[in-house]
């Protein structure tokens, strides 16, 4: 069974996660050169991204494993070790006495984490060589693919059918393909969700055998970037939509240091409210919902501020056109214009609407699989966490929350049958909830109140601008030969500014997206009765769970669509 405990670095900051999957009868002339090779990797990775700290997964077999190991711990990055067996039975795969040895030497300095045996599989099945055995091997390049960032390759570039090869693990990261492990249907959802942010960093080995060469087209010691649908070579450098990926992983990681403060108190805040430190959902959750409050404040007040100069600027302006005497209002037209632009120009450079979307969908994400994992259902099908259940078709610039959901992952390999029924009433109770008491379903429900009257008011300063535009025309065609030209300046005056504000409010709304936000509360409060319903009905704790399976797959659904939707609300010079 993995550890219980997160890796104290993961609970800290959000590392970068190697992945290693290698041959093990490498060459003895190739040994070094490959050495170099990884060095000048990992050395690579420090320039480019001081902070994030590296952290290697590897399963310490013999050959590239152990080596890529090594140069990880003496760089000083944090070394775990996902077993495939039982450490008795693994060590039995070291036949040589010194890689024996390093083995035990690693495993001291490393943060150990035994797989569990495959659903089915006994200990006694999988100790002698074969089919089973050869599956723990292939669960293991599962475990090691589904929470790294770049998979590190030392393979002679030969596709190859052994199962838990490393020909099938670099197959299955680039692409989703593990034959007799992964089924078909989610073999299909991988191939569709994770190609386009999948990076292998291949470095090309020969292989101590009889026809050992390397795969056509490549040259032994040949390091190459590596997408499902690319390679370059190493010396061109990482791939632009990764890098960005990682620079804001990075900046994750910054504004968690800067407000580090503020997120403790109000994480400690929190965990004191519930009452129940046994669903607390972890630093990283707290760290990214406080920051998405935080910058959908800055984001607020960028909008309020923006509309705010944009009705007075159209307000100075039709003054302008009708007042032939008051000039100077052009001059406060125009610093009003400068002003909005300013504002706006801030928060895009700053990225407060992107921080605000990212966190608060990052926050959601870790939500779920938060309760997914103290419910006993942390994966589906023993190595598939929340991660691959969201953002599927989106570009890779949102794949790095799933990144940071990788790493959070770690620790969640639990097995559902060591959750009792109390902690399934908790996560129920505290997740789900009660109408109008707790949980998500009166969250959404509030919110759903909230937008409806924030909606109504927007309808109200519409009604009132139509219809008070249409009772001062009104007047001014029943009375256009009484009132004199002062006179009938101040009410087209007071026409144009009830259109005005009226068409402010309108596109502050639409920005806000109050329409759609008000209709996905629903939904959201819909789906939440629905689950509450159902639960409520069952008194099978599988059955149970799976209803919590779909809500959270629902749930992510919904907010990756959100976080689509409102990236393209932000606010833009160009519309004031």
């Amino acid at each position: 069974m993995l550890k219980s405990a997160a890796s104290p670095l993961v609970q800290t900051i959000v590392p970068l996660v190697i992945g290693v999957t290698s041959h093990r009868n490498i060459p003895a002339r190739e040994i070094e050169p490959i050495r170099q090779r990884v060095r000048e990797f990992f050395a690579q990775l420090r320039h480019d991204f001081p902070s994030l700290p590296l952290v290697v997964l590897s399963a310490l077999a013999e050959g590239g494993d152990q080596l890529v190991a090594q140069e990880a711990l003496a760089i000083g990055a944090h070394l775990i070790a996902p077993l495939p067996l039982p450490r008795d039975l693994y060590a039995e795969d070291f036949a040589d006495p010194v890689t024996l040895a390093e083995f035990d030497a690693l495993c001291a300095r490393a943060e150990v984490m035994q797989l569990p045996l495959r659903a089915g599989q006994t200990r006694h099945a999988v100790e002698p060589p074969g089919t089973a055995r050869d599956r723990q091997y292939a669960q293991a390049g599962v475990y090691i693919v589904n929470h790294c960032h770049i998979l590190l390759a030392i393979w002679d570039g030969k596709e190859s059918d052994r199962v838990g090869g490393t020909a099938q693990v670099v197959r299955y990261h680039l692409g989703g393909s593990m034959p007799g492990l992964i089924d078909r249907r989610r073999e299909a959802r991988h191939v569709l969700g994770g190609g386009d942010e999948r990076l292998l960093y291949h470095i090309v080995c020969s292989r101590d055998e009889t026809d050992g060469a390397v795969a056509n087209g490549l040259q032994a010691l040949q390091a190459l970037w590596r997408t499902a649908e690319t390679a370059s070579a190493a010396e061109i450098g990482m791939p632009p939509e990764f890098r960005l990926m990682f620079t804001h992983m990075a900046e994750f990681n910054a504004e968690r240091g800067k407000y580090a403060t503020a997120i403790t108190a109000a994480a400690q805040s929190h965990r004191a409210a519930e009452g129940n430190p046994a669903l607390s959902m972890g630093d990283v959750f707290h760290a990214a919902d406080w920051l998405a409050m935080h910058f959908q404040k800055r984001v607020l007040l960028a909008m309020r501020a923006t509309y705010t100069l944009a009705a007075l600027m159209g307000i100075a302006f039709a003054l302008y056109a009708h007042l032939e005497e008051h000039n100077y209002l052009i001059y406060l037209f125009l610093l009003l214009f400068a002003s909005g632009a300013v504002v706006v120009g801030l928060a895009r450079h700053r990225g407060w609407h992107r921080k605000y979307l990212d966190y608060r969908a990052l926050a959601e994400f870790l939500r779920v699989q938060s309760y997914w994992r103290h419910a006993g259902i942390p994966a589906t099908g023993g190595h598939e966490f929340a991660h691959d259940n969201l953002l599927q078709r989106q570009n890779t610039e949102l794949g790095w929350i799933r990144n940071v959901m990788r790493v959070v992952g770690l620790d969640a390999c639990t097995d559902p049958a060591g959750h009792g029924p109390d902690a399934l009433s908790r996560v129920i109770a505290e997740w789900v909830g009660v109408s109008g008491k707790s949980g998500q379903l009166h969250y959404y429900e509030r919110k759903t109140v909230e937008r409806s009257g924030l909606h109504h008011v927007t309808e109200m300063v519409g009604s009132l601008s139509l219809w008070g535009g249409i009772a001062i025309s009104i007047v001014l065609a029943v009375f256009a030969h009484v009132f004199e030209q002062e006179t009938k300046n101040t009410l087209v005056m007071f026409m144009a500014t009830l259109s005005i504000i009226a068409a402010v409010r309108e596109a502050y709304a639409y920005r806000k997206a109050d329409k759609e936000l008000m209709r996905q509360y629903r939904f959201m409060q819909r789906i939440f009765t629905s689950a509450r319903t159902a639960l409520d009905r069952s008194i099978d704790s599988v059955e149970q769970r799976e209803i919590l399976i779909s809500l959270g797959e629902a749930a992510l659904t919904e907010h990756a669509e959100w976080t689509l939707m409102q990236r393209e609300r932000e606010v833009e010079q160009s519309k004031l």
